[in-house]
């Protein structure tokens, strides 16, 4: 089979993926290796217009000083706009404790995320030969979609599937890269590296080598000098399948993630800030670890949470798992996803540590104390029995069927009767809480406590829960 050269490829695969169109403003994020140089060089003969955008992460000394000048001088020589940040990336990781590539990637795509969305020359950016004016009007930038354009190849996409595969990332990092997510497109997944080398070579193209890409400490180098030519030697044509591999690999992620979002329509019901599932309908999903996996990970829950989670479904009411954003909570036949900020939630969970919680627009206040001489009759403070409660509390909005022991009295009643007792207005009921201890509600806040929780002659230490205004809504404070 004889294939087309690269530039009809190029254009054909273009085309097939919808990556972009000539009306469009492109950004190319050039280095000044092989790969950048050859997009660039696509793109003039094509007709594209475009800018070049370069980062200088200050990491190699002369040699990042060199890239510059040579991307600067690249970006002239096609007459397009040229755009580069320095960054202080050594500084940057050790304040925000990554690796130097882990620094390296989030400068560098924040940046790209601005150049994007038009802000060209924000914080330490640059934008050189006073550009800005052009590219405006050249690219039409107030009226026209802009994408960032990098020169990831199909050796990249290779990479990264068995690079995602050893380290366990799933179905969704096995089918490597996508040509286009959002405002990035990579227009030369197609071809391979030895014929972006090719094609170079034939057109007399001039290129600068990053010395640290030799360098095996780093993952990708390692796979791509060690890793890959050793199973390339063993099994010849084993890259090839893979690439071959890639695009079945990514539509069996589309299968599986249509199949997700038919089980996401199914098991979450959305109620405000929080989202509702079923127990029993959970239980019966399978496969039940995937389906939860995939459920929970938008709200911040790792794979290796998802047993955690699992086992709540046996659990009794107040048990929770938390994630660096949200919980999730067992409440009776339901799990409870709520945010661990936000004003609007339902639900809190009170560990025993915990000596304030803000809910709704109050405060709770919670203090261990001896038993005192005398107690006062305050409906916004409760003197509860430390013996009987039992951590974590529930803080909760009641509902219908709730029930409790009014102090005073032996038998149950209604939390909906006892608030029509209190003569409390529509506005006033919806916005009770309760608070609940191993199933059992010890007080509704702010009005009575149950009689199972008060302080008798056997009490030798309680809590006070005090209940007041937030700061923001306390009239005395503005």
């Amino acid at each position: 089979m004889i294939l087309e050269p690269l530039p009809e490829q190029f254009l054909s695969y273009i085309k097939e993926h919808s990556l972009f169109d000539p009306k469009h403003r492109l950004i190319v994020a050039v280095s000044g290796g092989l790969d950048s140089v050859v997009l660039v060089k696509l793109l003039h003969d094509a007709g594209y217009a475009f800018a070049i955008a370069h980062c200088h992460f200050g990491l190699r000394g002369r040699e990042s000083d060199r890239d510059a000048a040579f991307v600067q001088q690249l970006a002239a020589g096609y007459n397009a706009p040229f755009l580069i940040r320095h960054f202080e990336t050594p500084i940057f990781a050790a304040a925000q404790k990554m690796s130097i590539q882990e620094a390296a990637r989030k400068l560098r795509y924040d940046w790209f995320g601005e150049i994007v969305n038009g802000q060209w020359a924000t914080g330490n950016g640059e934008m050189v030969q006073d550009e800005l004016a052009t590219l405006n009007t050249d690219l039409n930038h107030h009226a026209q979609k802009a994408y960032l354009l990098t020169a990831h190849h199909m050796d990249d996409a290779i990479e990264t599937a068995l690079m995602h595969f050893f380290k366990g990332t799933g179905i969704s990092g096995i089918r490597g890269m996508l040509p286009k997510v959002g405002p990035v497109v990579r227009p030369l997944l197609f071809a391979r590296r030895a014929d972006l080398e090719i094609f170079a070579q034939t057109k007399g193209l001039q290129w600068v080598e990053d010395s640290s890409n030799r360098e095996t400490k780093y993952t990708r180098n390692f796979f791509r000098h060690e890793v890959m030519p050793l199973i390339a030697k063993k099994i010849p044509q084993a890259l090839e399948n893979v690439a071959a591999n890639l695009p079945r690999f990514r539509e069996a992620e589309m299968l599986y993630l249509q199949a997700i979002e038919a089980h996401r329509n199914h098991l979450l019901e959305p109620r405000g800030d929080e989202v509702f599932i079923p127990v029993l309908k959970l239980q019966r999903s399978k496969p039940l670890s995937s389906i939860a996996f995939e459920l929970l990970k938008p709200y911040g829950f790792t794979a290796a949470q998802t047993s955690q989670v699992l086992q709540l479904l046996q659990s009794d009411s107040g048990r929770f798992v938390r994630s660096a954003t949200h919980q999730i909570v067992r409440h009776r036949k339901w799990l409870v996803i709520a945010p661990l900020q936000s004003d609007k939630v339902s639900m809190l969970v009170i560990e025993k540590e915990r000596n304030t919680v803000l809910f709704g627009n109050r405060v709770l206040k919670i203090e261990e104390r001896p038993v005192p001489k005398s107690i006062l009759a305050e409906k916004h403070i409760a003197l509860l029995d430390a013996a009987y409660l039992q951590f974590p509390m529930l803080l909760r909005r009641w509902k219908r069927g709730d029930y409790f022991y009014p102090l005073g009295m032996r038998k149950k009643k209604k939390i909906s009767r006892f608030l029509i007792d209190q003569k409390l207005s529509l506005i006033e009921k919806e916005a009770i809480w309760v608070l609940e201890s191993n199933k059992r509600i010890a007080w509704v806040v702010g009005l009575r406590i149950d009689d199972r929780f008060k302080i008798t002659g056997t009490t030798k230490s309680i809590y006070q829960l005090t209940s007041s205004l937030s700061i923001a809504d306390n009239p005395a404070h503005h």
